[in-house]
């Protein structure tokens, strides 16, 4: 896990660079998905992005959202799994648990380690298989 980490981390390629790691809503609970995104025309280059809405019915019209985005600046993506958030800025807390009945699982892992780049000033940032 660390190598693929370390690999998402260290792109160089302005298209990867260009399309921001996490955009999640500011508050509430809501469905999310763990997208890996990379350059067809660069081999191993690759980056995950997390995204997340309330006005999403299904975790499908997240990356639908997502996809055609990504596809217009040349780049492929696939998601990796899924499940939801719970963020609440008041007490600088994100809570990630559960899953896609979609597409499964998403490493929460991955997801809590974009997520505490992102909210560096956040007190709390967990995840769990439950829910």
């Amino acid at each position: 896990m660390a190598s693929q980490m370390s690999s998402a981390t260290s792109y160089k390629n302005p298209k990867l660079i260009s399309i921001p790691d996490v955009e999640i809503d500011k508050s509430g609970k809501f469905k999310y998905i763990l997208i890996k995104v990379h350059d067809p025309d660069v081999d191993r280059e690759f980056k995950h992005i997390v995204r997340g809405t309330s006005k999403a019915n299904y975790h499908a019209d997240i990356y639908n959202n997502v996809a055609g985005m990504i596809e217009e600046k040349g780049l492929d993506c696939e998601v990796l799994g899924g499940g939801r958030i719970d963020h609440e800025p008041a007490k600088k807390s994100i809570k990630i648990y559960g899953y896609s009945q979609q597409f499964g699982q998403a490493d929460h892992t991955i997801t809590q380690s974009l997520l505490l780049r992102k909210y560096k000033d956040y007190d709390q940032i967990t995840w769990s298989n439950e829910g």
